[in-house]
């Protein structure tokens, strides 16, 4: 499963407790045996660095909505000079915000 995958089943969830809100904007899923239907997209999540990408700044005192598990990549350099760099995959937690937890940055 990419992130992608899994953050929005994770955005899905988090809205069905009440934890994050709905847009209001209907999307058409379709579901592992092939059926489709139309739900309410929730609320974007971002991860601290995310939002930071986005311009904005998480406020100082919040908690993360929620935390789960996603897919990292990374590439470690070479010892040697004659050594090729080594790219890994892992599963690392991150936390998740919702936009009313961040604040614009100020330019």
């Amino acid at each position: 499963m990419t992130n992608e995958q899994i953050i929005f089943n994770n955005r899905v969830e988090l809205m069905d407790k009440g934890i994050i809100k709905g847009t209001g904007n209907k999307i058409t899923v379709e579901n592992e045996e092939g059926e489709k239907f139309e739900l309410e997209e929730p609320e974007q999540i971002h991860t601290y660095a995310g939002w930071k990408a986005l311009n904005r700044q998480v406020k100082k005192g919040e908690k993360s909505v929620a935390s789960f598990m996603i897919w990292k990549h990374t590439t470690r350099k070479p010892k040697e000079k004659d050594e090729e760099p080594q790219e890994a995959m892992f599963q690392t937690k991150a936390f998740w915000f919702t936009e009313s937890q961040t604040e614009a940055i100020a330019q």
